[in-house]
């Protein structure tokens, strides 16, 4: 069984899992987010915009620094239940706003 740290309600109610190995490996792969366990949360549960992914995956943007955003990236398995996938920060905000936006509803 996985030990989960905690989670986060998506835009659309799903709770959002996010089980220590998985913290563990977006550590690993984005050193730079040390410390930001909960700012991936509140990415998720408020976030700038979220957009749909190529592989029905959503993507939660939240701006952390001038013109730098953190990304959340995570599926839903269902109106209930989902977990995050990663994690990153990036400073082109332009290609992901090429992607489809699924909120705020345009």
């Amino acid at each position: 069984m996985a030990e989960y740290r905690a989670g986060a309600v998506s835009v659309s109610g799903a709770w959002i899992r996010l089980p220590e190995e998985r913290w563990q490996h977006i550590l690993r792969e984005h050193p730079e987010l040390d410390g930001f366990y909960e700012y991936v949360l509140t990415t998720i549960e408020n976030p700038w915009k979220v957009l749909a992914g190529s592989r029905g995956e959503l993507l939660a943007i939240k701006e952390v620094a001038w013109e730098k955003f953190l990304v959340a990236v995570y599926k839903e398995i269902n109106p209930y239940d989902g977990f995050v996938i990663t994690a990153f920060l990036t400073r082109r905000i332009k290609q992901l706003e090429k992607k489809v936006v699924v909120w705020p509803r345009q």
